[in-house]
């Protein structure tokens, strides 16, 4: 569960980061992170669409310079674009003067971030945080992780995650990546249908000076 759906101290290390949004609404925000990429990304953007239904896609940069027409089937289907570096690369594990100029990379390819941003495996040092946050960034982390990487997880148990931890304001992560594409294919309509028969609203971040 401490994966999943992150714990309380989890979400007070970041304690201006967007976590989760209104519990009072029955909505939920779908983010999919890593791509985008002609192996995974069209399928969910098909699916998506099949629906109705709008997401929030944090890319990283260097796929959207190999894939710069993956990348425009993302913007032109309505969704949004949120910042997740150019080389999905980790916080913790670059200075952050070298971390900080790879996310303004990104930035300066994609161009339409919304200044939305979402960190690499979620973490980032104290002075990338906070100078992302100087820069106009919406810190987007995720109430629901749906996992749908591992290779420890059934597709079948990835469904049950997200039924399992599917709240009102859950930000649900998924992957549009290699690693998940599998899955997706045998879980994301029923994923999206399980939602929509619990009533859920589909929404997309519209960032406010409270946040």
């Amino acid at each position: 569960m401490i994966i999943e759906q992150p714990a309380r101290f989890l979400r007070w290390i970041y304690p201006h980061a967007v976590w989760r949004m209104d519990p009072s609404v029955k909505a939920v925000y779908l983010t999919f992170d890593d791509g985008p990429i002609p192996e995974a990304t069209p399928f969910v953007l098909e699916t998506l669409a099949r629906y109705g239904i709008k997401a929030t896609f944090f890319v990283v940069g260097d796929n959207v310079r190999k894939h710069p027409d993956v990348f425009r089937q993302v913007v032109e289907g309505g969704h949004a674009i949120g910042n997740h570096t150019f080389n999905h690369i980790g916080g913790l594990r670059w200075l952050s003067k070298n971390y900080l100029a790879n996310t303004q990379k990104a930035e300066d390819l994609i161009r339409n971030s919304r200044n939305l941003f979402r960190p690499p495996h979620g973490w980032m040092r104290p002075l990338q945080y906070r100078v992302i946050r100087q820069q106009g960034y919406h810190i987007i982390m995720w109430d629901l992780v749906t996992r749908d990487y591992s290779k420890r997880l059934t597709a079948e148990e990835v469904f049950e995650n997200v039924k399992r931890y599917a709240r009102n304001g859950s930000i649900i992560t998924f992957h549009d990546s290699l690693r998940s594409i599998d899955k997706l294919k045998k879980i994301l309509a029923p994923s999206l249908e399980w939602l929509i028969a619990e009533g859920y609203e589909f929404r997309l971040f519209e960032p406010t000076e409270k946040w």
